[in-house]
């Protein structure tokens, strides 16, 4: 497959173990794309990196670290920066959840905002020296749907969302005259482990209109970041889904919305 970037540099991924990540992960090894791959420690990263070795013969290192400690975000681009030139970021790790908001521990929401925010913008800033070094350089921030309306009982994640949104297309306007390209891209639903799974045949009809699988999310959205799409939809339901969200008035969707995360949190209390 002809990629139109040089292979000699490096694509960062961060949340890389599971799910959407090890999609992006995997996506990239078959497009002849070298990896760096990051990851809680535990989570079979390494195992990963040599997968990805032996069957796509290119090269994978990983980095296991806490991306909700800041020291650690900025030991991990440092790292990175004196070891590696990087053509892509992908800031794909993110947490969230549903519960009502004051039965959430402090440690829960201060981990959504650590990870949500906190580590895209740090790892952004420490990577972006490298990235502009690079003849063409890409960014690819992973959003949500959740980002275009407020629900009820996941509070602060899709605020979170929102902040990923914008902060992704202040970058591009920032950066779209020099080599460095940003885009964002919001998917839909997605069963990407089986907490998630669960949690989204506990919503009801709804919740299943767009559910996309993670691998075709990943390719969708590498084949768009290199044709310099700036904000990626993934195909007609997720467009639909945006369109609707646009355009039914607030007083409308948002309780629409919060009723199929509460009857999921009170479906799960009852099993």
């Amino acid at each position: 497959m002809m990629n139109p970037v040089p292979t000699n540099g490096y694509c960062v991924v961060t949340g890389a173990a599971n799910g959407l990540g090890k999609a992006f992960a995997l996506e990239l090894a078959n497009r002849n794309l070298n990896t760096l791959l990051i990851d809680l420690p535990g989570k079979g990263l390494p195992e990963l990196c040599r997968h990805i070795g032996e069957q796509y013969k290119v090269l994978s290192h990983c980095f296991e670290c806490d991306l909700t400690r800041k020291n650690q975000v900025l030991d991990l681009g440092r790292d990175i920066n004196e070891q590696y030139p990087v053509f892509m970021l992908i800031n794909n790790a993110g947490t969230g959840g549903s519960i009502r908001f004051e039965e959430a521990g402090t440690d829960y929401l201060d981990r959504i905002i650590q990870l949500n925010i906190m580590a895209t913008t740090l790892l952004t800033r420490q990577l972006i020296p490298n990235l502009l070094a690079q003849k063409k350089a890409y960014i690819l921030n992973v959003s949500s749907m959740a980002a275009f309306s407020p629900i009820g009982y996941k509070t602060i994640y899709p605020a979170s969302k929102v902040f990923v949104h914008f902060f992704s297309r202040s970058l591009y306007q920032e950066y779209k005259h020099t080599n460095l390209f940003v885009s964002v891209v919001n998917p839909g639903p997605m069963k990407t482990n089986p907490e998630v799974t669960r949690r989204i045949e506990k919503q009801g009809f709804f919740s299943h209109w767009g559910v996309m699988d993670p691998a075709k999310v990943a390719a969708i959205s590498i084949r768009q970041l290199f044709k310099r799409d700036t904000l990626i939809m993934l195909g007609f339901a997720n467009g639909l889904n945006w369109l609707v969200l646009k355009l039914v008035p607030i007083y409308i969707r948002l309780p629409l919305l919060s009723r199929a995360v509460k009857k999921e949190i009170a479906s799960i209390k009852v099993s």
